[in-house]
């Protein structure tokens, strides 16, 4: 499926985020951990990291179901690691997904094939490990664009 989405943010107070998903889906908040930001909701970082365990598990669950087999309630943990760049930039360094099966291995049919694949179905993490290109760009209220 090509196209693309919008997702808004909107600074509530101090660092804290409103991000509105459009489609009637119900708004949430960010927010950077003390003494920075008051913790009241994920970070960037935490959001990426569930975004990349989020879609491979549901990647998982997508590559089972294929060869007709339920994985039940699964689970999914992810750690993200951070650490400084050679200009003492805080960046995410690595990310460690953990996903936890809720039925036995031994009822899965083709299981074998579905973790072989699994991973080349996650839109999110693909695209992590490989790299996104991006633009950016800064512009006033009136819409001036000042990068």
């Amino acid at each position: 499926m090509n196209g693309e989405f919008c997702v808004t943010l909107t600074r509530e107070d101090n660092y804290r985020f409103v991000l509105d998903f459009g489609s009637g889906m119900a708004k949430t908040v960010s927010d950077e951990p003390e003494p920075v930001g008051e913790d009241t909701g994920p970070n960037p970082e935490q959001l990426l990291a569930a975004a990349v365990a989020n879609c491979l598990a549901a990647s998982l669950l997508f590559a089972v179901r294929k060869f007709k087999g339920d994985p039940g309630h699964l689970s999914a943990t992810a750690i993200c690691k951070t650490g400084r760049n050679e200009k003492n930039r805080l960046r995410v360094t690595g990310l460690d997904v953990a996903i936890t099966l809720d039925a036995e291995p031994e009822s899965l049919p083709h299981l074998e094939r579905a973790l072989a694949q699994f991973e080349d179905f996650c839109t999110v993490s693909q695209s992590v490990r490989s790299g996104i290109p991006f633009t950016v760009s800064v512009k006033s209220p009136d819409g001036r664009v000042l990068k």
